[in-house]
């Protein structure tokens, strides 16, 4: 029971059944001090506070707070320092036995309170209550989440873009918090809140957007892309104050970074890719339309049902948000992206490339093809290799392969399976080391033109019959692809080099667009029957003229 309820206890044994003091303290199991302040009164008395603890500086404190209150009226440049003042206590005052430390702590406590007390100091930071109308204002944010990414521990980062009305939120995990991904989260954010915010956008001076910082006012130096971006979107950009005072000025999104990561990112996820977390995460996010904010009467669905309709239509024309990169591929047929360097197919070395670095992946063209697409990697530095891409080399060096980086990793991605390591000692028990590895690489450019379960499933007939050849294994590959009802079309990453990419069907082809426009056309089709007249075969045809003679 709580102190006020043993009082109460006390007081009603004794006024009922008459006990002693004594009886009481033992019936209850106190003191006999705390029994006469029961029976004194009704409500305890507070508990007494432990005196401050005392401490060296103590005697000095007043010649220090005399020395803070004459610099209010001294020059600016002859007031007291924290090492003046501790020379001065030294000397005049005779202080032993206090460090520098504990004089410039009780400084840095003392000094904004006599400012304060003198009415010199800053007026306190007093939070002022905010209306905001719906389909206006919007807040953005950064933040680093840890998770599990294929059973590696790997930091990335939270996107979020709130609206400040509803609260509705997107969400979004990147490998990065560069440009692309800063991009890329705004692009899929509007896309899924159907519209553009008519109003201002609270940002962080992150260097996505602001490339500096103009003195303590609100103006910035924007980077020139992202004015692009803005301008593409219709987005009205507010920035912040930097550091932790310009926190409070977009609280909305930085309390919300704090709320989806310990609701859902608790215990850390486990997940293969960052598309399947991203996939859970659309989930949550339209679980989290049912939750209530605060006091709040209607859900964050509700709320935004009524805001969406009076958000600004989107572009109808996409903005690349791929970073581009103009390179040249090294002599290990490589590029170096952001520190990480990415292989290349070998026929390029020495030349250059143009590569579109976007949040989760790269893709590189050369002459406007794409010649090579690569997951990107998380890693700060490492490498990311597409065997594919080395197969001609390897032919003339077949002995470079067991030991090869690119191979490794192909084993690790499950692109190159047990199957094809067992075909491999087979065919090199039979046929030696030099020529049964030249088989396999002549196996492995099937990949190119043909699905990998159908190459797969080649191998695995072709190694159960003991035919160790390469044209064995494309004869069976080519029965697999055609006993199966599914059709299956070849990975990007194994097309054939110098191939057109096919566009997606949601790229808009141009020309149609175009014809869409343009009025029906009602006239007739052109004729060429009155030029058919002038042909010599047509005038040799026709009948002979006969005059009037001879018709008699």
């Amino acid at each position: 029971m709580t102190k006020v309820e043993l009082f109460a206890a006390i007081r009603r044994d004794s006024r009922l059944e008459g006990l002693s003091q004594r009886a009481l303290a033992t019936k209850y199991g106190v003191h006999r001090r705390m029994v006469a302040e029961a029976l004194t009164s009704a409500w305890p008395q507070p508990r007494k506070k432990m005196p401050p603890r005392q401490s060296r500086l103590d005697p000095f404190k007043p010649a220090i707070d005399q020395m803070l209150w004459t610099d209010l009226s001294a020059p600016r440049k002859q007031r007291h320092t924290v090492r003046r003042i501790f020379n001065r206590l030294v000397a005049e005052q005779e202080m032993e036995g206090v460090s520098y430390s504990t004089v410039c702590n009780y400084v840095a406590w003392r000094l904004p309170l006599i400012l304060q007390e003198a009415g010199r100091g800053p007026p306190p930071e007093v939070p002022i209550d905010q209306i905001h109308k719906p389909g206006v204002e919007a807040e953005v944010d950064f933040g680093d989440v840890w998770i599990d990414l294929a059973g590696v521990r790997t930091v990335c980062y939270l996107f979020v873009f709130r609206m400040s009305h509803s609260g509705k939120a997107v969400h979004r995990v990147t490998a990065s918090c560069g440009q692309e991904a800063f991009f890329e989260g705004h692009a899929h954010a509007l896309s899924v809140l159907g519209g553009v915010p008519s109003g201002e956008v609270r940002y962080d001076n992150l260097k996505a957007a602001v490339a500096q910082v103009v003195g303590f006012a609100r103006a910035r130096v924007e980077n020139q892309r992202w004015v692009a971006f803005r301008s593409h979107y219709g987005l009205d950009a507010f920035y912040c104050r930097p550091g932790k005072d310009g926190a409070h000025e977009k609280g909305g999104v930085e309390g919300e970074v704090g709320r989806f990561r310990h609701n859902r990112l608790v215990p850390v996820p486990r997940v293969d890719s960052l598309a399947e977390l991203n996939a859970m995460i659309e989930q949550w996010d339209r679980e989290d339309d049912q939750r209530r904010i605060g006091s709040r009467i209607r859900t964050v669905g509700e709320m935004f049902a009524t805001e969406q309709p009076l958000l600004q239509p989107l572009p109808e024309e996409r903005f690349e948000t791929g970073r581009v990169f103009q390179l040249r591929v090294d002599r290990r047929s490589q590029i170096t992206v952001r520190s990480v360097r990415y292989s290349v197919p070998v026929r390029l070395i020495g030349h250059p490339v143009r590569v579109l670095l976007h949040a989760s992946h790269l893709v590189i063209y050369h002459k406007g093809v794409e010649v090579a697409r690569h997951e990107r990697l998380i890693a700060k530095t490492g490498s990311r290799l597409e065997l594919d891409h080395f197969l001609e080399v390897l032919l003339r060096k077949p002995g470079a392969l067991p030991g090869a980086t690119a191979l490794d990793q192909a084993r690790q991605g499950g692109k190159f399976t047990p199957v094809h390591d067992a075909w491999w000692a087979a065919v090199r028990k039979a046929h030696g080391d030099v020529a049964g590895t030249r088989a396999l690489i002549e196996v492995l450019l099937l990949h190119r033109s043909m699905a990998h379960e159908h190459v797969v499933a080649g191998i695995a007939t072709a190694l159960k019959a003991g035919a160790l050849t390469a044209d064995a294994v494309a004869v069976e590959a080519r029965k697999a692809a055609h006993s199966d009802p599914q059709p299956t079309t070849v990975e990007p990453g194994a097309r054939p080099i110098g191939t057109p990419v096919q566009l997606p069907e949601d790229i808009a082809s141009l020309t149609q667009r175009r014809l869409a426009t343009l009025p029906v056309d009602t006239r007739p089709l052109p004729s060429v029957a009155a030029y058919d007249e002038l042909l010599p075969s047509r005038r040799a045809l026709a009948p002979p003229a006969t005059s009037q003679g001879d018709a008699s």
